[in-house]
């Protein structure tokens, strides 16, 4: 469809001062709240090129905004926005699929193969199809992400100053996040502590990895075996850091991949548990467990196997 002369004048330049509920949050994401429908590439493009400003200077994607700030956007061209449909099944989904919900959070049980927003060839992901099924709902944003492939808890703020709590409650390490994973081989203890740094590369191929390295950053992954099977292990793991693929790098490090992993995974041990009816990476967000500020009591939710896991389970010798 073509636009017309007046839909493709650029916009102006936008000052916009940080409010008190969005401080803490990265100013990339802010910024893809912001600029709702633009692709996540020209958000990133406008941050390393310096069009966006913060109090008149540069800033790095990872810059955490803070109340006050004031943010410069550039003139943004129409024809930079997409608009984003989510496809119709997936919006029937979403709704059965929420675990809790109250005034201030809810925490969807997200799908595998759902990526939580949209970017890097994706139109739309979670957080998009939420906004899409709950329109009225103006400040929904992600608290933390899972990858695209993991099942499980994910944790969304309707409020600005929800969000706010939320993730001070992340960085002080107060939320206690459970996956449950599939893993080959077997270890000698029932539980086990991984402390290794973790650093994301980028192949020749262009593909990104996240290796164990002396010059990552701190990552701490404790595993408690939960049954054993033969040749694998059901296991419970928790994220003390929450590093890009810390647990899929951590498994794989101790010599026990997580079955269905085909990036870090063993090819063998994939093909034969796919005959067994595995046909996606067996890591599932169990459970969530805080404390709101200045309450007695913690809020525990956990999300259930997915029929297709739990039957596998049940059919492993």
């Amino acid at each position: 469809m073509q636009m017309s002369e007046s839909e493709q004048k650029k916009s102006s330049v936008r000052i916009l001062r940080v409010e008190p509920g969005h401080a803490g949050q990265r100013i990339d994401n802010f910024l893809i709240n912001v600029l709702k429908g633009v692709p996540k590439s020209y958000v990133y493009r406008i941050i390393r090129r310096g069009e966006v400003r913060v109090n008149r200077g540069r800033k790095q994607a990872s810059y955490r905004i803070q109340a006050d700030d004031m943010v410069r956007i550039p003139p943004l061209s129409l024809l930079e926005r997409q608009e984003v449909n989510p496809d119709v099944r997936l919006l029937q989904r979403l709704a059965p699929a929420i675990l809790y919900r109250d005034d201030r959070f809810l925490v969807l049980n997200k799908e595998t193969g759902l990526a939580v927003h949209g970017g890097s060839g994706m139109q739309y992901g979670a957080i998009e199809a939420l906004r899409a099924l709950f329109p009225e709902e103006r400040e929904l944003e992600l608290v933390h992400r899972l990858d695209r492939d993991t099942s499980g808890c994910l944790l969304i703020s309707r409020r600005r100053s929800a969000l706010r709590v939320l993730h001070e409650l992340l960085r002080n390490n107060r939320i206690d996040k459970r996956y449950l994973a599939l893993v080959e081989g077997s270890w000698r203890n029932d539980h086990v502590e991984v402390e290794q740094p973790l650093r994301k590369n980028t192949l020749q191929s262009g593909e990104r990895v996240v290796r164990v390295d002396p010059a990552g950053k701190p990552a701490l992954t404790r595993f408690k075996v939960r049954r054993r099977f033969n040749g694998c292990m059901l296991v419970e793991a928790q994220l003390v850091t929450g590093r890009t693929h810390q647990i899929r790098v951590h498994a794989a490090h101790l010599g026990t991949p997580i079955l269905g992993d085909e990036k870090y995974g063993d090819n063998e041990s994939n093909r034969r548990l796919r005959e067994l009816g595995l046909k996606r990476l067996f890591l599932h967000a169990e459970s969530l467990r805080f404390r709101w500020p200045e309450t007695s009591t913690d809020i525990v939710i956990t999300a259930p196997l997915e029929p297709a896991l739990q039957t596998l389970l049940e059919r492993l010798p």
